[in-house]
């Protein structure tokens, strides 16, 4: 499909259609993920990085596990709504240990800081979590006062993806898995593209092609 048709085509219907195309391809005896893929064109990735979160209408099927840097004040709130809680008196031993502050960066998706310790966060863990772009994110709210109710951010985060094009011209994240209702499936792919195409300067004039795929499949156009 050209761009130009795009704006008609991407709907609920033709979505269904491109999830109808891939449950034909062989099954695996899991529920894979949906992969979305948008590839661009006219566009310098260098010039102006692309770096986003989209917030799905829906669970994308797949946990997400959030880690908590709190000291005291926070602890109990911390224990009650996260994976897990780093206080700040444990600091130390992610100092000596790098592995160890690499590890966490690899197993969680989401870190949420007290903002009254957030020197102590930046110099202790920076380093591992700067690398993977997983330092607690302000613009998602996970810089949080030291009287914070987390439960409202532990919930959006559950449904939050991160697109970037840094060095690639492509964006992709996961939207849904097989095991779950497929118009929810349709309707956080609709949120990722609509929100995708706001972030482009020449909106859809920017989209070379749409990719649909499950995780060991194979891509679809949309």
């Amino acid at each position: 499909t050209n761009s130009a048709e795009w704006e008609v085509v991407m709907d609920k219907e033709h979505i269904q259609k491109v999830l109808e195309e891939i449950k034909k391809q062989p099954q695996k005896k899991f529920a894979q993920s949906y992969d979305l893929i948008i590839n661009l064109k006219d566009y310098d990735v260098k010039q102006a990085p692309l770096d986003f979160f989209v917030n799905l209408p829906s669970q994308k099927g797949k946990k997400v596990k959030i880690a908590a840097f709190v000291d005291q004040q926070l602890i109990e709130q911390a224990a009650k709504f996260c994976d897990l809680v780093i206080r700040d008196t444990e600091f130390d031993r992610y100092k000596e240990d790098k592995k160890a502050a690499k590890k966490l960066a690899q197993h969680y998706d989401y870190f949420i800081a007290q903002a009254t310790i957030m020197p102590k966060i930046a110099a202790v863990f920076g380093k591992a979590l700067g690398a993977r772009g997983k330092m607690p994110n302000p613009k998602l709210g996970c810089v949080v006062p030291p009287n914070a109710n987390l439960e409202p951010l532990v919930k959006r985060l559950a449904t939050t993806v991160r697109l970037s094009a840094k060095k690639g011209t492509n964006l992709q994240c996961v939207v849904g898995k097989q095991d779950q209702p497929e118009a929810q499936v349709i309707d956080n792919i609709l949120a990722v593209y609509q929100t995708v195409i706001k972030q482009l300067p020449n909106e859809i004039h920017n989209v070379r092609e749409i990719l649909l795929k499950t995780t060991m499949g194979k891509p679809v156009k949309v």
